[in-house]
């Protein structure tokens, strides 16, 4: 074949540090468009961007020459980085150490956009913990507890 093609769809993960809630909407209204751009920019585009006040949820296209690991580690870094500039008390901002990605079928795509997009509401009813052990269940992902929350 004379052209690489790809479709892998990504539903990855990652939240604030010790679960830090301090995504509030007027944060989330500013780095949901940041996170976009820096999806971008580097080759990943976004399908949908979301998430809560301790917690990001990002659906993206995966760049057909770059890994997960570096796209992922590009989108905490970048927005590690910008956050602290954002408000006083995001000065000490961080993301934990890991994140979770499942791959997407796209025929399921609508699913996860639906997901992403309630998520305040979604977590009326339920915890990151508890949403994280259904996706990893649902995953077939096995885990430790002592080393998945930080």
């Amino acid at each position: 074949m004379p052209q690489s093609l790809a479709n892998v769809l990504v539903h990855a993960v990652f939240s604030t540090k010790d679960c830090r809630p301090v995504l509030t909407s007027d944060v989330q209204e500013e780095l949901f468009p940041y996170l976009i751009a820096v999806l971008r920019n580097d080759g990943s585009p976004s399908i949908q961007v979301g998430g809560y006040l301790d917690h990001i949820h990002v659906l993206f296209q995966l760049s057909r020459t770059k890994t997960l690991a570096s796209t992922i580690g590009n989108v905490k870094t970048s927005s590690s980085s910008w956050l602290k500039t954002k408000r006083p008390y995001l000065r000490d901002f961080a993301w934990q150490s890991g994140y979770a990605a499942f791959s997407v079928d796209p025929v399921h795509c609508g699913g996860v956009v639906s997901c992403i997009q309630n998520q305040e509401a979604h977590h009326r009813r339920l915890s990151f913990q508890e949403e994280m052990r259904k996706f990893f269940a649902e995953s077939g992902i096995e885990f430790d507890e002592k080393y998945v929350w930080d």
